[in-house]
């Protein structure tokens, strides 16, 4: 706690914010990032604002795999209220931990591949650096029990390294990337699940709809679950 003041005025309340509320507390993945490797932050909030604009005005969103939860409080802008899950109870105890009540949302621990989370009660779902983890032969149960969670109009977006990124990827992501896919079967993939898929490609911060196989970051957006 300080009592000083700055030389202008515009930033007291910098002072008087800390003062209150202390200083935040990075979470269990991001501070992994910010001492390794700090630019890949700026990756990572990109990502989630993308999908807190392409989700924005939902009333109930879920978020599955969420790791630290650091970034969903980028969601919870956009949206009415935000569940997130992950099957680590690491995690969810990590942001549990750091919540705080002008950002609060829902976290627990939740593992997609055994059942669906409130079938039939999501507008929206998404899932982030999460896909390439599940193994193959778990695939469809993700999916089917994503899908499964929203209403017959629900939206899903999932995100992941595109597989021909890994060529580039640092030993600690290829050990955990088990299904890395290419944007075409990333489509494919949630084609069986919804009725309409769009594609997104995405370099460091910028998403578009170039070349896919110079992409370094793919998403899938599904509409309307079959």
């Amino acid at each position: 706690m300080t009592n000083r003041t700055t030389k202008e005025a515009q930033y007291q309340p910098l002072i008087e914010i800390a003062n209150k509320m202390g200083h935040a507390t990075l979470g269990l993945m991001v501070n992994q990032a910010w001492y390794d490797d700090p630019k890949r932050l700026s990756f990572t909030f990109a990502r989630y604002k993308f999908a807190a604009k392409m989700l924005s005005g939902k009333a109930r969103v879920l978020e599955v795999g969420c790791g630290d939860g650091f970034v969903s409080r980028v969601v919870c802008q956009e949206v009415g209220e935000l569940t997130a899950i992950d099957f680590d109870p690491v995690f969810i105890e990590d942001i549990n931990r750091r919540m705080v009540d002008k950002w609060r949302f829902e976290a627990r621990v939740h593992d997609i591949i055994t059942v669906s989370v409130d079938p039939g009660g999501f507008d929206a779902a998404y899932s982030l650096d999460v896909m390439e983890h599940i193994r193959p032969e778990d695939e469809e149960a993700y999916l089917s029990n994503i899908a499964a969670s929203l209403h017959e109009h629900g939206v899903f977006i999932a995100g992941m390294p595109s597989l021909e990124s890994q060529d580039y990827a640092s030993p600690q992501s290829k050990a955990g990337h088990v299904n890395c896919k290419s944007a075409p079967d990333l489509k494919a993939a949630l084609e069986r699940h919804f009725h309409n898929v769009f594609s997104f490609s995405m370099n460091d911060e910028v998403v578009h709809t170039g070349f896919h196989k110079m992409s370094h970051y793919i998403f899938a957006m599904g509409v309307g679950r079959k």
